[in-house]
């Protein structure tokens, strides 16, 4: 499937943007309408290797993905690539390309590619799905823009998948 592609101008430096996109335990924050059980795979959430596992709440193509980041030219590229669905044999690629505009605008653009290999989970992507991923896509951006022209600290909290559950209160 693909590439489902959205983008969107945000009225912020690129370099600010940049490094809110680029770090891992932000995502939830503006992809949870679609995206549930986000946990992060290392301690580190942004930098090459850092990693997450999520599941895509598409109807009719629920998904359990990974993805890690595996290109970061800042502050304009972002590439994430992963693997999911059953057995994880459906290898998928996540780009973020941030481009300056005029003044302070960024333009966030993201684009979202899977390559099954098995017909059953062709048969699976071809049931509509890109439709609500770039639908989905698109609203994330919208959360995005909202999010970094607001200011506010991104209100979700990300655990490390093994990491401690329990809170340790040493400041």
């Amino acid at each position: 499937m693909g590439p489902v592609s959205a983008s969107i101008e945000v009225d912020v430096p690129r370099e600010r943007a940049f490094a809110f996109v680029a770090d891992l335990a932000n995502r939830p924050s503006f992809t949870d309408h679609f995206v549930s059980g986000f946990h992060l795979s290392r301690l580190a959430s942004s930098g090459v290797g850092a990693g997450a596992r999520f599941r895509f709440d598409v109807p009719l193509h629920p998904t359990w993905m990974e993805s890690a980041i595996a290109e970061l030219e800042a502050p304009h590229l972002i590439v994430e690539r992963g693997r999911g669905g059953r057995g994880n044999r459906v290898p998928s690629t996540t780009a973020w390309e941030l481009l300056e505009g005029p003044g302070p605008l960024t333009t966030i653009r993201v684009s979202y590619r899977t390559e099954p290999a098995h017909p059953v989970d062709r048969a699976r992507e071809g049931l509509g799905a890109a439709r609500h991923y770039e639908r989905d896509w698109r609203r994330a951006l919208r959360r995005l823009r909202d999010l970094l022209e607001s200011e506010a600290p991104p209100a979700a909290t990300v655990g490390v998948a093994g990491g401690n559950r329990h809170a340790t209160g040493v400041p």
